[in-house]
């Protein structure tokens, strides 16, 4: 049976969550935790993803995610497969941490942010067994830093739950609000066998499947043709960076200089597939050491630079 289409546009929320295989164990300790969101700061600078709340359980997760470039499946391949290979690192183990796919509920934000962010938060009292008292003092969710109890990441983005509330006193409405309990709506959505993949009003529901209709003929599209051709990679990052073809596609000769378009291109090229073989004959390298070097650099500054990951991304765009 084919996997369900996973609607991804600019500046969608999404409530996605996923548990460890077998419902095993997935954070067993502070550093476990702490690696989980070291992921989430990679996949804000990378990726541009803006986190709007989490909760970490012990075999599972929850996210409320924004994605303004229309990237959850990449976002998600990054936190999924990063964690994944420190748990193992940890551990002393291997193979998959997560069972299957995450599940991703699109979210229509101006009617249901603030439940679901409530929902997300309640987590740790709303389990068979609660895990604390008072929530305040779970320290694995975002939860306290809502509250100004705890030092709030750059990519945890509070202000329009915030706004949405209007209270004058932030943390004292927020706190009130979530103290009143998962509305008899939200918990209905969250209690069914199967849940939808959209929680929102009609007319939000009518938008979205005009945008499955369009969705699903990009993906058609990329079905019959594939990756876009490294051609095509190479031009848009020369349109992008005002450069010539040539200087991307051709090692530079005498003074060595740092031709960042050209690794740019690279790394474009093996975020969407090619092998890095494939790569050194596109980029007439002759051998695949000298492009690993060179995304290892492109890595180095993703990491310094954060706006590049959203330029990145865009020049990728580009070239489908």
């Amino acid at each position: 049976m084919p996997r369900p289409l996973r609607l991804e546009f600019e500046d969608a929320f999404y409530h996605v969550m996923s548990r460890g295989r077998g419902r095993q164990t997935v954070f067993h300790g502070p550093e476990y935790y702490h690696a989980f969101l070291d992921c989430l700061t990679q996949a804000h600078e990378r990726f541009a993803a803006e986190i709007h709340a989490y909760c970490l359980m012990g075999n599972h997760y929850h996210l409320l995610v924004k994605t303004p470039l229309a990237n959850l499946s990449r976002v998600m391949r990054h936190i999924n497969g990063v964690y994944t290979q420190r748990y193992n690192r940890l551990k002393h183990t291997d193979g998959p941490l997560f069972r299957g796919r995450y599940k991703a509920i699109v979210v229509d934000a101006d009617a249901y942010l603030l439940q679901v962010t409530r929902y997300i938060h309640r987590n740790p009292i709303e389990t068979k067994g609660p895990l604390v008292k008072s929530l305040e003092h779970y320290p694995w969710s975002s939860y306290p830093a809502y509250l100004g109890k705890a030092g709030a990441p750059a990519w945890l983005k509070r202000e329009l739950a915030y706004q949405m509330l209007g209270k004058r006193e932030r943390y004292a409405g927020y706190k009130a609000f979530i103290e009143q309990g998962v509305d008899d709506e939200t918990q209905q959505f969250y209690t069914k066998s199967h849940l939808a993949s959209v929680i929102g009003a009609p007319a939000f529901r009518e938008r979205l499947l005009e945008k499955a209709a369009q969705q699903d003929d990009i993906k058609a599209a990329v079905a019959m043709h594939g990756r876009p051709p490294i051609g095509r990679i190479v031009n848009a990052t020369a349109k992008a960076y005002k450069v010539t073809v040539t200087s991307i596609t051709q090692p530079q000769q005498g003074i060595k200089q740092a031709n960042k378009p050209r690794k740019y291109a690279m790394y474009i090229g093996q975020q969407v597939g090619y092998r890095l073989r494939e790569l050194a004959d596109a980029f007439a390298v002759a051998h695949v050491g000298t492009i690993s070097h060179a995304l290892t650099q492109v890595r180095q500054l993703l990491e310094a630079e954060p706006r590049l990951a959203k330029q990145l991304e865009q020049v990728r765009r580009g070239a489908w």
